[in-house]
């Protein structure tokens, strides 16, 4: 996997840019779509990011609003960059929507969780462990394969220009053996490891902090080395997730990560109490 330009945030910027340039037109998504011979609803899908568009919709769409010839090319451009496949296609069958095309391309990761270790800190042995307890109908084939897909996407933290990852775990993820003593053990010793990076901090909300902003799910805030990309929070469930991209809900959720930190360990005693739980175990 190399880290790059992600198809998914192109489509983004795209579906973005062509709202923006429509409401500039002043026309409605119902005039666009009788001057292009096409349903309303086509025009919000491509708006919205829910379907890929092809350059010669996009250039159809950019005459209607009146846009010239340098900026149309542009993103006739960016459309044809937007509809390669990222290396995720590889494994369309375990990753689902638009999460690991927008991971693939964000400058700062920010993440919570509660019961689990992050995925893009889990061992292998872990991640098996994992998919066999919250999948307990999978066949091997089916957990092999998504292992391998995490293994995969990992290589984000270890990439030559990685994102800033920063996480906040609840202690029980510590103290939770998942597998074997064996198994979380190495665990623990990884999240050391990872935390030991310039670019990573790892930080745990004790027992002793009680009730905090981070009790009721799991999220990942993800950022974006690009103005026209805004901010987009993941909060994720068993099966699937929700992506939030109003100004307003990134901004709660920015604000209740701000409130994580300042009730977890500073990052040395965060170290002091994995490595406490490591030699628990030993």
């Amino acid at each position: 996997m190399a880290r790059g330009p992600s198809p998914t945030v192109r489509r983004r910027r795209l579906a973005s840019e062509l709202r923006r340039l429509r409401e500039a037109a002043e026309l409605t998504i119902d005039e666009v779509g009788e001057k292009l011979e096409c349903s309303a609803s086509k025009i919000s899908r491509i708006e919205t990011g829910h379907v890929g568009v092809t350059p010669r919709d996009v250039r159809d769409m950019l005459e209607v609003y009146g846009i010239e010839d340098d900026e149309r090319e542009a993103l006739v451009q960016l459309s044809r960059e937007a509809r390669k496949k990222g290396w995720w296609h590889a494994y369309n069958e375990v990753f689902t929507g638009s999460f690991v095309g927008l991971e693939s391309d964000a400058s700062s990761l920010h993440t919570h969780q509660a019961l689990l270790v992050p995925g893009l800190m889990q061992t292998e042995a872990y991640t098996r462990a994992v998919h066999r307890a919250i999948r307990p109908d999978s066949t091997e084939a089916d957990v092999e394969r998504r292992v391998k897909a995490r293994l995969t996407r990992q290589k984000l933290l270890t990439d030559p220009h990685p994102p800033a990852y920063w996480a906040v775990l609840d202690e029980a993820v510590l103290h939770r053996t998942v597998g074997s003593p064996e198994i979380m053990r190495a665990q623990l010793e990884r999240m050391l490891e990872l935390g030991a990076l310039p670019h990573v901090t790892l930080q745990v909300v004790p027992f002793a902090a009680g009730a905090h902003a981070g009790m009721e799910c799991p999220f990942l805030i993800l950022g974006f080395p690009e103005q026209a990309d805004p901010d987009v929070v993941y909060v994720e469930n068993t099966t699937s997730g929700v992506y939030l991209e109003q100004p307003s809900d990134v901004h709660r959720y920015t604000l209740m990560f701000d409130h994580l930190r300042a009730a977890a360990l500073k990052p040395d005693d965060t170290v002091v109490m994995v490595e406490r739980a490591a030699d628990r175990l030993a």
